[in-house]
């Protein structure tokens, strides 16, 4: 029997001539691509391939060593055809080319009765029964009513082995909004689905994949409701919708207002539609983020900013009702039209003021992403500077003016008594997170046989520079809020 080559080897035949056309193209290959806006060209890997009404092929490209959001469609003139590299080679029996990206649900194994990470997109299957109800998997073809929420991290996934195993997979742990561990390899899940979102005034691209109902999805404009966060596919529709809708705040109950500025507590199991929509809005924002049925055992804070319309959703953070590893925050984020106003800051410093009410120390759930690690590095790295330094000048050690003043070239004696446990109970910053601040920012020192806190004059300096660019802040005074016990008395 004579086996005639392989779609790979063909392929592998037409490139040794050198004379790469877009048509030969397909899936992994590598090339340089210039990137829309600046014309740099970047090696890019290639994702996904469609055809026009025209017959001109369209990419979607990853920059490599890039991050996700940077992910884009671009056209054949963008390519740099003398610069394509193949895939590495397999073995032929595993190659196979097909027309549309393949899911390969080998590796979506899950548990219904954990609160795990599940998969980001997959084809529709049945997975594990629960005692009290089954869950699926979600498709990008998902129906409205089964939209899932942006709850947990994917776990990092183990090598799939060549023949399957039956044996079942440990549930997967809890993981935070920002975490590296690992993100969905799915082509489908890859791509940037939704070509753009009204929200208000604000007109935005989103960055990642969210499993939005396909037919909205095709459509060049997702309009949302500023209140509710319900999808719809126009701005007709959005206008008969506005007169139906009621609100004008977030669902739920508001436990901070300053100036312009407010908090509403959402039960995500008393809000469920709207916590579903917030989640759905956030995971276009979001990556290494998974979907979840079930926003029950959450709760959802939602920042806002008042205006005569009513109070508009900037940004919010999700933690659960109980944590057994203290964590006061599973997701956060900021919608870029809010962004670079210090509203980051504020949702980091919001959290920790109701840790402080709770008399708890809290943290973020990790691994953090580098973007996020460095926002609370800042965070906590200032608020320890901070508190350090009003414990001087309790003891009145160094005088308000010098402390103040912009140019301080004197050696400030900031000798103080205060230990790592004082820390934590003034700022309720977990242990460890203040440790590791403290190495990250040199702040420790071994001096005359025992661990000191240093703290130099350019530490106070740097201090006093990023307070004056720091706008607002979170009033503790003007928290209106009582924690709740969420442990269900044993009968």
């Amino acid at each position: 029997m004579v086996c005639g080559p392989t779609e790979f080897e063909r392929r592998m035949e037409d490139s040794n001539s050198n004379q790469w056309r877009p048509e030969m193209l397909f899936e992994a290959c590598r090339l340089k691509v210039a990137m829309s806006g600046t014309g740099e060209y970047r090696d890019a890997e290639i994702l996904s391939i469609k055809v026009g009404y025209t017959g001109e092929r369209s990419f979607y490209v990853h920059y490599v060593d890039c991050n996700r959001r940077l992910d884009e469609w671009v056209t054949e003139r963008q390519l740099d055809l003398s610069t394509v590299t193949l895939p590495q080679k397999i073995h032929r029996r595993n190659i196979h080319f097909p027309a549309t990206p393949q899911l390969n649900n080998s590796d979506y194994d899950f548990d219904a009765s954990s609160r795990g990470s599940t998969p980001e997109c997959g084809d529709v299957r049945k997975l594990q029964p629960s005692r009290k109800r089954a869950y699926n998997s979600i498709s990008s073809e998902v129906r409205g009513e089964d939209f899932n929420a942006v709850i947990d991290e994917k776990e990092e996934s183990s090598p799939v082995p060549t023949t399957p195993a039956p044996a079942p997979r440990a549930a997967p742990s809890l993981r935070g909004s920002m975490s590296m561990v690992g993100h969905s390899e799915d082509a489908q899940t890859r791509i940037r689905n939704v070509e753009l979102i009204q929200l208000g005034l604000h007109r935005m691209q989103p960055w990642y994949f969210s499993p939005y109902p396909r037919e909205l999805c095709a459509l060049p404009c997702i309009y949302l409701c500023d209140f509710c966060l319900r999808p719809l596919k126009s701005a007709f529709v959005l206008g008969r919708h506005s007169t139906k809708c009621n609100l004008t705040h977030p669902p739920g109950e508001e436990i901070y207002r300053k100036d312009k500025i407010s908090f509403f507590e959402v039960d995500g199991r008393c809000n469920r539609t709207y916590a579903k929509h917030l989640c759905l809005l956030a995971k276009l924002f979001l990556d290494h983020k998974t979907l979840y049925y079930d926003t029950d055992p959450f709760l959802f804070y939602v920042m806002t900013e008042s205006k005569d319309t009513g109070d508009h959703i900037v940004g919010y953070f999700s933690k659960e009702k109980e944590s057994a590893d203290e964590y006061n925050v599973a997701c956060i984020l900021v919608l870029p039209a809010y962004q670079k106003r210090g509203y980051g800051r504020l949702l980091i410093e919001f959290s920790y003021e109701l840790s402080k009410i709770e008399k708890k120390t809290g943290s973020p759930e990790k691994p953090l992403s580098d973007l996020g690690l460095l926002s609370y590095r800042s965070y906590w790295h200032n608020t320890i500077v901070e508190t350090i330094l009003k414990r001087i000048e309790e003891n009145a050690q160094i005088p308000q003016d010098i402390m103040l003043a912009d140019d301080t070239t004197e050696e400030i004696d900031t000798k103080t008594t205060i230990s790592i446990m004082d820390l934590c109970e003034l700022t309720s910053i977990k242990k460890e997170d203040i440790i590791t601040t403290l190495q990250v920012n040199e702040m420790y020192a071994y001096v005359r046989g025992e661990n000191v806190i240093r703290l130099t004059n350019e530490m106070i300096d740097a201090f006093k520079r990023s307070v004056k660019k720091r706008m607002i802040r979170i009033d503790p005074a003007a928290i209106r809020w009582k924690p709740r016990n969420w442990v269900r008395p044993k009968p």
